[in-house]
């Protein structure tokens, strides 16, 4: 996915100066590599999974507020105001999914990509940048793998579908009804979504000092990547919000938005400001936990 190349080209220069810096340390690390190789390669995938089970847990009542105005182009007030009127007892209502698919897809995400990265820059003879973005693209991929679990967070999450399904279970048992490939209904968007800021940061001198800096550039960056992939989200939770059915194209479901929302970018928009933060907070803490957990375990 996008975010992780660009993480991936990030760490690469941080790797690169370091390596610059203590020549006799990468040495005495390339005579112990291959013993440590099996370990190192699964705590990245512990790590990312243990950032990703944070950041759900915490952030999960904003993103049910974006949800709500992606999937009904409603102002943030009046999204706020719907979870309120669930009650508290259907606030973190549909956040099994979420927590199954995210912990899973970025342990992947993170793992998958370390363990890409090395295997292509050892037996692909190709520039640093393009191995690393090869491999974000083929990790970012496994989300889809998944998607079956962020259909059911949509149906749960959607107040509409509260009288149809009490529990993750039931949606399930519901789609099962339809065949298997109503669970991957909006695949497509979902494939298309995953298809230097760090440098400008002060240089960190501290333990805290690095992570403030791990949070800001991950921060930034999901922020940014947030919003350039916003209107793709919105088709996407357009189209999983249902069930049954003709399976529409991502153009079409695309085209209606559009028309609905009376031909206006601010409208097709709304609720992007609330994503830029949302975002911003989720991938800057995945980014730090990481980054934090990767120096301690």
């Amino acid at each position: 996915c996008p975010f992780m190349t660009f993480l991936g080209i990030l760490s690469n220069m941080d790797s690169e100066a370091h390596e610059k810096r203590s020549p006799l340390l990468t040495s005495s690390k390339q005579d112990i590599a291959p013993h440590i190789a099996h370990v190192g390669g699964m705590k990245h995938y512990l790590c990312g999974c243990c950032a990703a089970f944070n950041n759900i847990a915490i952030t999960f009542p904003i993103q049910k507020v974006l949800f709500r105005q992606q999937l009904y182009g409603i102002r943030t007030r009046d999204a706020v105001l719907q979870p309120r009127r669930d009650g508290f007892r259907n606030l973190y209502r549909g956040i099994l999914p979420p927590s199954m698919q995210k912990t899973t897809t970025l342990a992947l995400m993170f793992g998958l990509y370390e363990d890409l990265s090395c295997l292509l820059h050892n037996h692909v003879s190709t520039p640093e940048f393009a191995t690393r973005s090869m491999a974000a693209v083929l990790a970012g991929t496994t989300e889809a793998i998944f998607t079956p679990l962020e259909r059911v967070q949509t149906l749960l999450q959607d107040h509409k579908h509260h009288d149809k399904f009490t529990n993750t279970y039931h949606a399930f048992k519901a789609l099962k009804c339809h065949g298997m490939k109503e669970h991957y209904r909006g695949l497509v968007p979902i494939l298309f979504r995953n298809g230097p800021i760090k440098e400008h940061l002060p240089t960190a001198t501290t333990h805290s000092a690095h992570l403030v800096n791990d949070f800001i550039c991950g921060g930034l960056l999901g922020a940014v990547l947030g919003i350039l992939f916003f209107p793709v989200n919105v088709v996407k939770t357009r189209i999983q919000s249902h069930i049954g059915g003709e399976f529409q194209s991502f153009p079409k479901v695309f085209q209606k938005i559009w028309l609905e929302r009376d031909r206006k970018l601010t409208d097709l928009f709304r609720g992007a400001h609330l994503n830029y933060h949302w975002s911003l907070i989720s991938w800057g803490k995945i980014n730090a936990i990481y980054e934090f957990l990767l120096k301690i375990i």
